[in-house]
């Protein structure tokens, strides 16, 4: 898929780097190197800038990865660089940091002893689907319910 970039009669090197897809200083980097052609300077104010032939010029050496020196020169393009490190791992919260909002809660209803182990399990029974799409009211009636009733003394079940 070949974009085509159209000229202007002038440019400035910022906007020849910018045409080419290259930094400003890569840019001028490569023209030192003989890679691109040198800019003309107008003779008011000795700005450098690109006519329309030398833009077509720097536009060539881009598509054809070679140098007006006549060397082969590689681009890469910008923001594909591959990391060069691992991506962190996400860390999983532990049980009790899980359900801390739901252990606060059960507290405040007066069970005071309940771990994140216990209510993981209470709720992998009560809600083997998940709490995802389950209000945090039935959730929390659920759990207190179902945990009141283990710590039962007659449950004998």
């Amino acid at each position: 898929m070949s974009v085509e970039i159209r000229t202007k009669t002038i440019v400035s090197v910022a906007e020849m780097a910018r045409m080419c897809r290259l930094s400003r200083a890569r840019f001028y980097q490569l023209a030192k190197e003989g890679v691109f052609p040198s800019p003309l300077y107008r003779l008011n104010n000795k700005r450098p800038f690109y006519p329309e032939d030398l833009q077509e010029v720097c536009l060539e050496v881009r598509r054809r990865n070679c140098g007006v020196n006549g060397k082969p020169i590689l681009f890469y393009s910008r923001g594909t660089a591959t990391p060069t490190s691992k991506p962190k791992r996400v860390k999983q919260p532990s049980a009790s940091q899980k359900y801390n909002e739901l252990i606060n809660d059960l507290a405040s209803l007066g069970l005071t002893n309940v771990k994140g182990k216990d209510i993981e399990q209470a709720v992998g029974e009560c809600f083997p689907t998940g709490i995802n799409q389950t209000d945090e009211s039935v959730v929390l009636q659920t759990v207190f319910l179902h945990l009141k009733r283990q710590d039962s003394t007659d449950n004998l079940g």
